[in-house]
């Protein structure tokens, strides 16, 4: 989709409740939050899984290399990884009424030595030739006004997602919505990046289910995982544990559905 200067976006809107500021897209449904005296602290459960990449990467690289967020939401993994991780950090958002939101209601900062906002189709941002190999971690959390399902969810995309990404670098994908399919969309996922390099949590109470894909990462036993785990409840307060027992690999099912 190619972005003209007459396209109208959907008004990026507010409510409140209970000390949480909603971010939404002049619609019911919740595109982020975050709780007014805490923001920096992730708020939702499914924005905490989609720090789930940081198990896969050993503690002491954890802060290292690009992290990139395709859809600002209410800029809770931009705030997470620009503050807490002190990361590079780069978010690409396409729609700017979200962006002027974040900035002025979500404590985004601005522009710095570290972090960068780009008002960008994330299609066209992943297919350019300079970004290839670029993040080692890549946040994909994509969706219109209504929510009902990922907006970029073809192979070709995840292809270009996987050239981003550096050799070791991990990407968590949110798979939601009414029309949204997870098992088309995670076995799109596996065809880029191999079935031995994905892995998905189980679903949120609310229907979110985060998908974890690596370039060539090499698991690590259980015990390292634990201790990894440990090490980010303990400096990060996220419930890393939790993860651990969430985590599956993908279904044959998926890998291999009937009739293939």
């Amino acid at each position: 989709m190619k972005k003209t200067k007459t396209m109208q976006w959907a008004p990026a809107t507010l409510s409140e409740f209970d000390g949480v500021r909603f971010l939404h897209l002049d619609s019911i449904w919740v595109q982020g939050a975050m709780r007014i005296r805490k923001p920096q602290q992730l708020e939702l459960e499914y924005i905490q899984r989609m720090m789930v990449w940081m198990l896969w990467r050993d503690s002491a690289a954890l802060r290292e290399g690009l992290a990139v967020q395709l859809g600002l939401g209410a800029a809770a993994l931009t705030r997470f990884c620009h503050k807490q991780l002190r990361m590079p950090t780069c978010a690409v958002e396409i729609n700017p009424t979200v962006i002027a939101a974040c900035r002025m209601w979500f404590h985004l900062p601005e522009d710095d030595k570290r972090l960068t906002v780009v008002n960008e189709d994330a299609a066209l941002w992943v297919a350019k030739p300079e970004q290839i190999q670029t993040a080692q971690v890549l946040n994909v959390d994509l969706y219109d006004h209504d929510a009902a399902s990922p907006v970029l969810d073809d192979e070709a995309f995840y292809a270009n997602c996987f050239q981003v990404l550096a050799d070791g670098g991990l990407m968590t994908v949110n798979l939601f919505g009414r029309d949204a399919s997870f098992a088309r969309s995670a076995a799109r996922i596996a065809a880029v990046f191999g079935s031995d390099q994905v892995w998905s949590l189980t679903p949120t109470k609310e229907g979110n289910t985060i998908v974890v894909a690596a370039r060539n990462v090499q698991v690590p036993d259980r015990e390292e995982l634990e201790r990894r785990a440990a090490n980010i409840e303990a400096e990060f307060g996220l419930p890393a544990r939790k993860w651990l027992r969430l985590v599956r690999p993908l279904p044959m099912s998926i890998i291999n559905p009937p009739g293939d």
